[in-house]
């Protein structure tokens, strides 16, 4: 017999099944913006970053962890540290860089997350 609820946990069940697309970063001024968010022990891009090219890039990364965390990102290849800074409950902060074809990894050395690999930076 169904329930008045099963359609409506259906619905939930079908709409947290469907996966959602990440928007194309927008670059403005000559600069591209990727917004970050970062929970407990993982980051969420709200922009896809498969295609990126080398230039400079706005990191607007969101504390949503609820507790102290940070933000670091390097070069791929290099390892040079690009950025780095913590973030409180809430706050939001910007890494201005640049991107070369090497690509770039990003991580919390906070509250450790695994490394962000993003290899695949290609010149036009």
């Amino acid at each position: 017999m169904k329930t008045p609820y099963a359609n409506v946990l259906f619905s939930a069940l079908l709409f947290a099944a469907t996966p959602v697309l990440a928007a194309p970063p927008v670059t403005k001024n000559g600069v591209t913006t990727i917004h970050l968010d970062q929970y407990g022990g993982y980051f969420s891009a709200r922009e896809t970053l498969a295609g990126l090219k080398p230039g400079k890039y706005r990191f607007v990364v969101t504390n949503k962890a609820g507790k102290l965390v940070g933000f670091q990102i390097q070069d791929f290849v290099t390892r040079e540290a690009l950025g780095m800074f913590p973030l409180e409950p809430g706050q939001t902060r910007t890494a201005e860089v640049s991107i070369t074809q090497n690509g770039f990894r990003y991580r919390c050395p906070i509250n450790p997350t695994p490394w962000y690999d993003v290899e695949d930076v290609k010149a036009n």
